[in-house]
């Protein structure tokens, strides 16, 4: 690409689909994936349904203090994960549970994170995922900070940094996407645009045509995907990731989907829009459209799984958990600071004189 070429870092005004809601194949110049992969996918998609009104219910109930559902969004979620490799790092906000899900990460160590008893219950570097991020954006920067350090030892690992509609809005995400495309770092921006920040809508955010066009302005290209078709954002994915390991750079990837449920437990969207909104989009979805496909071309497999992960999750969740207050100090330098080790014998003082 000439560093002059600005058309080509355009992106199309109509998000690239492979399947329609229907479920027909789409002709267009990215291949579709094979039928493994698809079959994968509708397996990891139905799991992820399952899972989110699992949760969704389990947080309902008191079990956990609040969670962000990606309910509707399990195409982005799922192919988000398929489309790289297993060495590849995510960089998920606080709603990724299902691509952590479909990464095979237990449900104790994802959901620990809204139950408060870690911040982070998995090792990172086990499962190539950074840890779930509340603050908007600031996984970002550290994806593309990891990605540059990733290069420098010779490797050629691709980082993928999930944002929302909202955070694109920050300042964090406009920094990081300069960096990477300044220093052409291995990045994929891959925007979930799920139409609402909370309760502010797109067209509240920005005067922009769309989310990708931002990538021209930074030099680096952006691609429109239907957020609700998994067999594109595989597809759209996989080929950002071939093109930043060929070392050729970021992309940002605006995903068009929906937000069927609330933000998060304590939001109610029922003051900011109207329910046949998320009617109409209910007709576009994932599972259904992936269904189609494959009933047309052959078996559409059952998922048994699924049940499984909920009945494993209900039972993770009812476990009781003894938390040591004192582990908020673990983990914080490689060589404690004296503000720091003041601060936890303050407090183990403290909790001893409760169990005296």
């Amino acid at each position: 690409m000439r560093d002059n070429d600005v058309n080509s870092l355009l992106p199309s005004e109509t998000p690239i689909e492979l399947l329609t809601s229907a479920g027909e194949p789409v002709e267009h110049d990215l291949a579709m994936p094979d039928r493994e992969t698809l079959v994968e996918a509708y397996r990891k998609m139905v799991i992820a349904r399952r899972w989110e009104a699992q949760v969704t219910a389990l947080t309902r109930q008191g079990r956990l203090a609040t969670y962000p559902s990606a309910y509707g969004q399990e195409a982005g979620e799922v192919g988000s994960v398929l489309g790289l490799a297993d060495n590849d790092w995510l960089f998920p906000t606080y709603r990724e549970s299902s691509a952590l899900l479909t990464r095979g990460m237990h449900p104790r160590d994802i959901l620990a994170f809204f139950r408060g008893d870690w911040h982070v219950a998995y090792d990172p570097y086990e499962w190539h995922a950074s840890s779930l991020s509340t603050p908007l954006a600031t996984q970002a920067l550290h994806a593309v900070g990891f990605a540059h350090g990733e290069r420098l030892q010779g490797r050629d690992t691709v980082t993928l940094a999930y944002l929302g509609d909202g955070s694109t809005s920050e300042g964090d995400t406009h920094e990081a996407m300069n960096f990477a495309a300044t220093w052409q770092t291995s990045t994929v921006f891959f925007v979930q645009n799920n139409q609402y920040a909370i309760s502010v809508p797109l067209h509240h955010q920005t005067r922009s045509r769309s989310i990708a066009d931002r990538g021209v302005g930074l030099g680096m290209p952006g691609v429109r995907v239907d957020g609700n078709d998994v067999a594109a954002v595989i597809a759209v994915v996989r080929e950002a990731a071939a093109r930043a390991r060929a070392g050729e750079g970021p992309t940002v990837i605006e995903a068009v989907t929906y937000r069927l449920e609330a933000h998060t437990n304590s939001d109610d969207p029922t003051r900011y829009r109207d329910a046949s909104e998320a009617d109409a989009w209910r007709e576009k979805d994932a599972i259904a459209r992936l269904e189609r496909y494959l009933a047309a071309t052959g078996e559409v497999p059952d998922v048994p799984e699924a049940e499984e992960v909920a009945q494993l999750t209900r039972d993770v969740m009812n476990d009781d958990v003894t938390v040591d207050p004192l582990e908020l100090f673990e983990h914080v330098y490689a060589e404690p600071r004296a503000s720091l080790r003041e601060q936890r014998d303050a407090l183990a003082a403290e909790l001893a004189t409760r169990e005296a």
